[in-house]
């Protein structure tokens, strides 16, 4: 016989484990950071007990979101994989809506360089996601694709990247007109995931990707979900912050370059919530795993840019569009094909090629300082 559901409230997330454990790294992160901002030069013990508090968090604070998130698509009756792709990626992709906003904010005819951030940064953050992130996920646990979320996602994540290159080809400047074209193009996608949110759900399930209906005894109620997905998404990108933070503050005490610095730990530190997140959730739902690294790889050349082209319409610099069109658009094309190609090879990410994935991004990091030391020329 079944065990009757069992439907948890607000309360009952004050003794929930994973929020204890959040709550209190959160507090023990702002009690020690604030004792150590008193210190006109902060010890490396101090520093480095605040990045395993920080680690800590992420850890803790993706966990919690998860659980939140699977507790919505129940609540809401849709593919764990639609979360993943719509709720979980638009916030695992806030870093760069904010980066890309606040820079095209700041574009002026005396820094007409920001621009440059601004798309390059996208391009960036997607090669990130498709080649490092997911190539970590999957050395860690090898993850199934289903055949639709290839034929759908997959090519529309490719789509986007092409697309955005297409448009900033033309004239090298990304104008409002645009901008509103690849925010109205996500909207859609959002749309008509919700409207078919029945047939994919049916679809996942038939494929063994999506738990049946009643296979779980515990659940939580709708508002106590959203309260998960937004606390346990807000400790995870303070974390995250944090994280970025400290490590630069360890790469200058080692004499690191600004290059190294800029290409790495920037570079990384803003997909750092998708990454937590999709390792966590591929022991507990493949739907959010890939569907958080392919969304986010649909949110980022549509939403985020777009968003940054309506506040300012973003024209590169000639030295910008250099780099950016001989190596990073290139590279993320690169990735992305590749990526999709082991996404169909027997609908599954496995470890050798998690290996391949990882390998393509520290070639690429390779080329970008041989570049930067002039060793090579981008055109």
């Amino acid at each position: 016989m079944a065990e009757p559901l069992q439907v948890h409230g607000l309360p009952r997330l004050l003794s929930y484990n994973a929020f204890v454990i959040t709550a209190s790294l959160f507090m023990g992160l702002l009690v020690l950071e604030g004792l150590l901002s008193q210190e006109v030069r902060p010890p490396m013990w101090g520093i480095a007990v605040l990045l395993v508090l920080a680690i800590g968090l992420l850890v803790s604070s993706a966990e919690f979101f998860i659980a939140g998130a699977q507790s919505l698509a129940k609540r809401a009756g849709v593919a764990e994989v639609v979360i993943g792709l719509t709720v979980v990626s638009i916030g695992t992709s806030l870093p760069e809506i904010l980066v890309t906003a606040s820079a095209a904010y700041d574009i002026s005819p005396d820094h007409p360089e920001v621009a440059d951030l601004a798309v390059g940064s996208i391009f960036g953050s997607v090669l990130v996601q498709i080649t490092l992130i997911l190539g970590i996920v999957a050395m860690t646990r090898p993850v199934r694709v289903g055949p639709s979320w290839l034929k759908r996602d997959g090519v529309l994540m490719l789509a986007a990247s092409l697309g955005l290159a297409l448009l900033v080809w033309t004239g090298h400047t990304l104008t409002r007109f645009e901008g509103a074209i690849l925010v109205g193009a996500y909207i859609w996608y959002v749309v008509w995931l919700v409207r078919h949110r029945e047939e994919i759900q049916a679809d996942a399930r038939e494929q063994g990707l999506e738990p049946e209906a009643g296979e779980s005894n515990s659940l939580w109620t709708t508002g106590a979900a959203i309260v998960m997905v937004v606390l346990g998404l807000s400790f995870a990108l303070f974390a995250a912050h944090h994280l970025v933070d400290l490590a630069v503050q360890v790469a200058e005490r080692l004499s690191v370059s600004e290059a190294v610095i800029g290409t790495t730990i920037s570079g990384i530190g803003t997909s750092l919530p998708e990454l937590t997140i999709a390792l966590l959730s591929a022991k507990k739902s493949e739907g959010v795993a890939i569907g958080t690294l392919v969304g986010s790889n649909i949110t980022d050349p549509t939403l985020s840019v777009g968003i940054a082209a309506l506040v300012h319409p973003l024209a590169m610099t000639s030295d910008g569009w250099t780099i950016t069109a001989g190596l990073i658009i290139p590279a993320t094309i690169v990735g992305s094909l590749t990526a999709l190609l082991f996404m169909r090879t027997n609908y599954q990410f496995r470890r050798r090629e998690g290996l391949v994935l990882i390998s393509l991004y520290v070639v690429f990091l390779g080329l970008l300082l041989a570049q930067r030391q002039g060793l090579i020329l981008a055109s």
